[in-house]
């Protein structure tokens, strides 16, 4: 299944798409997987693999810790990359990295690797836009979808600029930070997918912030799906029934 499949029987339904995402190598490796299988049985649509990373400028203190310890553990992109190849879920994978590691291990062995592990998406924070043709052309012919975010600070050409070049789903950004859980949605966040729609009927999901069933409901009929990181790590490192937290942003997806 490619990722933007995945959106077209939600869409039918008036349903978002739950996307949550793991730290390959949070607690352990082995754990992180198990954890993928389990948010996959939790009716995940679309898993996001983050690849642990020493300097994740985009990511708050949850994920930085949690790529922390993977690190510690001497969790590298390659294991990231076998454990791919060992999971056998339903739904489609997406890889998130910064751009260092994929550069040292190579764009055209990445991509081969990605494939065989079955993974079909890519999102890489800091790749610019300027610099991803290369990039897009090589993951096309690997049948991968590169995919970029937009930001409330994105100009429309830029919204627009993304929109043309994406195949799977464009990533928003919520608000202007870091990720983490936060209370509150932002309030200019409806604002800025009304500007977004305004350009593109590209799928759009949301991250950064995301991190209860009341977030998810208030995004329905605004954006395809949502993105919820930091919200799971805490609950997993807190010792929450996170499986429950799961089936219940999940839940909360439907009409």
């Amino acid at each position: 299944m490619t990722l933007r499949e995945v959106f077209e029987p939600l869409r039918s339904r008036d349903e978002l798409a739950f996307v949550p995402y793991q730290t390959a190598g949070f607690p352990t490796l082995a754990d992180s997987l198990a954890n993928l299988r389990t948010l996959a049985d939790c009716g995940a649509d679309m898993l996001e693999v983050g690849v642990p990373f020493s300097d994740p400028m985009a990511d708050g203190p949850t994920i930085q810790a949690s790529s922390q310890v993977a690190l510690e553990q001497g969790v590298r992109l390659a294991d990231v990359l076998a454990g791919m190849r060992g999971l056998d879920v339903r739904c489609p994978r997406v890889m998130m990295s910064y751009l260092n590691p994929l550069m040292r291990y190579g764009r055209e062995k990445l991509l081969a690797d990605m494939q065989a592990a079955g993974v079909c998406g890519l999102i890489v924070p800091d790749l610019p836009l300027e610099e991803a043709d290369a990039w897009l052309v090589a993951a096309r012919a690997r049948g991968i979808s590169l995919v970029f975010l937009v930001a409330p600070t994105s100009t429309d050409e830029r919204i627009a600029r993304v929109a043309e070049l994406t195949d799977g789903f464009i990533y928003a950004v919520s608000l202007t930070g870091t990720t983490g859980a936060r209370r509150h949605l932002p309030p200019g966040l409806p604002a800025f997918l009304e500007r977004i729609r305004a350009i593109t009927d590209q799928p759009v999901v949301v991250g950064f912030g995301i991190g209860a069933p009341e977030h998810v409901r208030a995004l329905r009929g605004k954006a395809d799906g949502v993105v919820v990181a930091s919200r799971i790590i805490d609950a997993i490192r807190g010792g929450e029934d996170w499986v429950e937290l799961a089936k219940d942003l999940k839940a909360a997806t439907r009409a």
